[in-house]
């Protein structure tokens, strides 16, 4: 089998630039800067809430999102820090410390070149639903809670990761700074009543301006013992540099008693985490954006785009970076049909950082709370668990016991379960709609279209006994094949046909206890004929020796051929016995 790299890594940019127009220069143009500015807020937001700061948000937008349009394999695609992250990252900031993350990503990082370079892109788009949901609703609630210190004016430090100890710590320390809570409520409201005023205008966006705006006109002209001062702005907490740091290594804390090896060990639970959320959040953003605009991304480039700006992010102290499908539907609404547009979005933001600092500074921080309470809002799905809950099926199990995992624990333990779970629920289905049917004297035209061609009933020899499996035949079904066929007696059936026409593939377990089958029955005087196999399960029984162990005449291409063939060995068995 050949492999060309182009298959795998062919960024929509160089293919789209072979048609671009002017027209369409000046959409991408326009959609890139309305999406810079709906993305100033929610960089800015993601990095503060992830621990770090202001500045590697915006970093993250900027040289993620760069490298992304550059070289990712959807058009529309934007990328930057995005809400799922939020808990992963603080998680790995307080056990490992920056350096720490940095390992972390840049690991992730070259997971995900792996998974595209091994094609691996369009497996990942089949994580099944309920455990996406699970995840996403855990990390919406999570993120909502580590916004009560900044939307209540809290003004706690060293608030515990943990869900369960992070409300009790709040409970302990509970006090109401009142204008903390009355920014927050204002651009809260903000934030929820401008779609009913225009979409055009993200009432994100609009909740900080006036926000600002309200917070530097109390500052400076409210008195004294109105209380305001204790009112937190970006400024208060973080320094804000003029233009990207340069890159550099942070500091690793390792212990005395490991390597770096040892903590990198450590380490890669979560950055499989951080790739998988990252492919999986990137995938799905890029799938709705080929929905809406009526093309078809290449995953496995998306895959390697990713891996790429995630490699290089951390360099430059940022944070992972995945699709934000907020962002790219933003871009859509706007025109924006090229990754030029994604270009575009990334200059604006580092525009900000460049010029803007100051400006940045004056946000207050309960804004910021507000504006994640209404993004954990958004990745809640409750529309999607209320419905699994009307009707309660094995998916609703899943969903909840990865939600409460993501929640409890943490979103290592809750995808690693989740996929899990979701696994063992899908062999079970499939167990259960694969059928075995065992047929003694005839087979019946009516319920048998390869007979019903002949319209002529299917008379079985007597002596020979006739297994169908209706399904795939993988570990889940061989075992309960054997099951089946341990019962049958070699001296009442000693011809045995395993009817493999609805088989579209089998498995190493499947060919291992086939092999098996093939050698009991030749100790014990019976002869299993294989019937309806198909061209490609024909070339794994050759692969797998199956082919060799019996007669080539006992492998038939149909059911007629294999009765004929049972017929003339009951002929044979009886003239010997004669």
């Amino acid at each position: 089998m050949q492999y060309s790299i182009k298959e795998v890594f062919s960024p929509k940019l160089f293919t789209t630039l072979r048609s671009y127009s002017t027209a369409q220069l000046g959409q991408d143009t326009l959609a890139g800067i309305i999406v810079g500015i709906v993305a100033i807020p929610l960089a800015i937001a993601f990095g503060i809430s992830s621990g770090v700061g202001p500045t590697e948000g915006l970093v993250t937008a900027i040289i993620a999102g760069l490298l992304i349009s550059l070289f990712g394999g959807s058009k529309v695609q934007i990328g930057g820090p995005t809400g799922a992250f939020i808990v992963i990252i603080y998680g790995i900031i307080q056990e490992f410390g920056l350096g720490g993350l940095m390992i972390a990503t840049v690991m992730a990082g070259i997971l995900l070149v792996i998974m595209g370079l091994t094609k691996l892109g369009s497996v990942i788009k089949f994580v099944p639903y309920p455990v996406i949901v699970g995840f996403t609703a855990g990390i919406a609630l999570t993120i909502f809670s580590t916004q009560m210190n900044d939307f209540f004016g809290l003004g706690l430090s060293d608030v515990p990761a943990n869900f369960i100890d992070k409300w009790i710590f709040y409970a302990k320390h509970f006090h109401v700074h009142w204008w903390s809570l009355g920014v927050g409520v204002f651009s809260l409201g903000i934030c929820i009543g401008m779609p009913y005023i225009t979409k055009k205008i993200p009432g994100s966006l609009t909740a900080i301006i006036l926000a600002t705006l309200a917070v530097w006109l109390l500052k400076r002209y409210a008195p004294a013992e109105w209380g305001v001062a204790g009112l937190q702005t970006i400024s208060d907490l973080y320094t804000l540099p003029h233009g990207i740091p340069a890159p550099h290594m942070p500091g690793i804390e390792i212990a005395e008693s490991e390597t770096v090896f040892t903590t990198m060990q450590k380490l890669f639970p979560s950055a499989f985490t951080i790739a998988m959320l990252g492919a999986i959040e990137s995938l799905l953003s890029a799938m709705v954006a080929d929905g809406v605009i009526g093309d078809k991304h290449n995953s496995n480039t998306e895959l390697i785009a990713q891996g790429m700006a995630n490699i290089v992010v951390p360099f430059f102290g940022g944070i992972p970076a995945t699709g934000a499908i907020a962002r790219t539907m933003t871009n859509i609404n706007n025109g924006g049909r090229s990754p030029i547009a994604g270009v575009v979005h990334a200059a604006v933001l580092m525009m900000v950082l460049l010029f803007m600092g100051k400006l940045v500074g004056l946000i207050p921080m309960p804004c910021l709370a507000a504006v994640l309470i209404m993004v954990a809002y958004s990745m809640s799905g409750w529309k999607t668990i209320v419905g699994l809950i009307k009707h309660p099926n094995r998916d609703l199990w899943v969903l909840l016991i990865t939600f409460f995992l993501t929640v409890i624990f943490d979103l290592t333990v809750a995808i690693e379960v989740g996929i899990l779970l979701a696994m063992v629920l899908f062999l079970m289905r499939t167990n259960e709609e694969t059928h075995i049917r065992t047929f003694h004297d005839e087979i019946d035209p009516n319920e048998d279209t390869e007979s019903a061609l002949n319209l002529e009933h299917l008379t079985i020899p007597r002596g020979v006994e006739v297994y169908e499996i209706d399904g795939p035949y993988f570990f889940g079904i061989a075992n309960k094949f054997d099951d089946v066929m341990g019962h049958v007696s070699s001296e009442k059936y000693p011809v045995r046909i395993i009817r493999m026409r609805k088989v579209p593939f089998v498995d190493s377990t499947a060919m291992h206890n086939l092999s098996m089958l093939i050698q009991r029955s030749h100790k014990e005087g019976m002869t299993i004929i294989l019937s309806g196999v198909n061209d490609h399960v024909h070339k794994q029984l050759l692969q797998g020796g199956i082919e060799q162990q019996m007669d080539p005449h006992n492998i038939c291409a149909n059911i007629h051929f294999a009765l004929r063939r049972a017929q003339d060995l009951i002929d044979r068995m009886n003239k010997k016995e004669k």
